[in-house]
Order: C-alpha cells, then structure tokens, then sequence
C-alpha cells in the first residue's frame, strides 16, 4: 500500500511514442528489409526484420512499464521488469543530475549513488529534447528534499567523478581515431 506522501514517476506518464516515431521506424525496417532480402534472402530477412521489430517491442514496453517511487523505505526502481528493486536511505550517499549531450540535445537524468560506489538512474525521472519534463526540476528537488529528511548528513558524501564523465563523445571519437591511425602506421611500418 503506497502513502499518500510518496512519489511516483512513471514511463507511460512520460513516454509517448508518437506517429512520427513510428513512421520513422516504419521507413528503417523497409530499408533493412531490403538490404537484408538481397543479402540474405527471404527467411534470412524475415528473421531479421522479425529480431528488429521484436528488440524495438521489448525496448518500447520497458520504457513504458519502467517507474521510480521515493517512500519512507527508499528509492524503489524498477526498469519494466519484476517488481522493482528498493535501495533503503542508508545505502543511498549522493543523489545528482547526469547530463549527457548529443547532437539531438542535452538528455538529463536523475540518479543516486550508493554506498559501495554503484550508480543507478532513476527511470522515469528524466528530462530530454525529445521528451521534455517541464517540472524535472522541481520533481528532482522533492526526491532531495526526501533524501536530506531519511538520511544522516554524515552519511552523505558526493561521489569523485569518473573518468566516463569527464569524456565527451568528441573527445573518445578523437582518441579511437589517433589509435586506429597509430595501428595501421604500425601495420604499414611493419610489412613494408
């Protein structure tokens, strides 16, 4: 039985697919189909075609199905299967917003850090271009303002940031390219 106080963020409240989407996928599984049916054939592209839209199926209900709720106990997440898992105030130490940019736009997400260094994000809580949440700020500081009232602020700490977020995918595409130039200089050097 959920309190009255507890807050709850769902994917069907959030995620909408729209008809653009679906047109959109619509249009690549007839690219696919037809680069597949001249690569492989009939069966081959039809169980191609059968993979891809069963993937994009699983992918589409576990957004909807996914959800986050903040209660007494802790935060419970759950990504669209089972019943969810609940990390109690105690395991939680930093609860912070990840941005990740794209060439689509900044997607922000929320998430917790636990004790034992893990970080999970909060399905649900999540704000992008594509699927803007104008009161995500507002939302992320009720999930604080929860935090800072369940937990001790000694047992509070803000996580060193990891080398993953300090890389920008301009900064990784660079390293790969200096890496793949360096193997085939080497490969080059080495057979002539």
């Amino acid at each position: 039985m959920r309190s009255v106080n507890e807050l709850s963020f769902r994917g069907k409240d959030r995620y909408h697919p729209s008809w653009r989407h679906f047109a959109a996928l619509g249009v690549g599984l007839v690219v696919e189909g037809a680069f597949a049916f001249f690569g492989l054939g009939v069966v081959g592209s039809c169980w191609l075609l059968g993979g891809t839209a069963a993937l994009v199926g699983l992918g589409i209900s576990m957004a909807l199905r996914s959800w986050t709720t903040v209660g007494a106990a802790g935060i419970t997440i759950c990504w669209g299967i089972g019943r969810g898992r609940i990390y109690p105030w105690q395991e939680i130490r930093w609860i912070d917003v990840r941005e990740t940019k794209s060439e689509y736009g900044a997607v922000l997400a929320a998430r917790i850090t636990l004790a034992d260094g893990r970080r999970r994000s909060l399905p649900a809580l999540q704000h992008s271009t594509r699927y803007p949440d104008p009161d995500f700020h507002v939302d992320f500081q009720r999930v604080v303002s929860w935090w800072e009232l369940s937990t001790d602020p000694a047992a509070r700490f803000q996580p060193p940031k990891r080398l993953r977020n300090q890389l920008t995918p301009q900064v990784v595409g660079l390293i790969l390219g200096l890496l793949i130039t360096i193997i085939i200089v080497l490969g080059v050097t080495i057979e002539g």
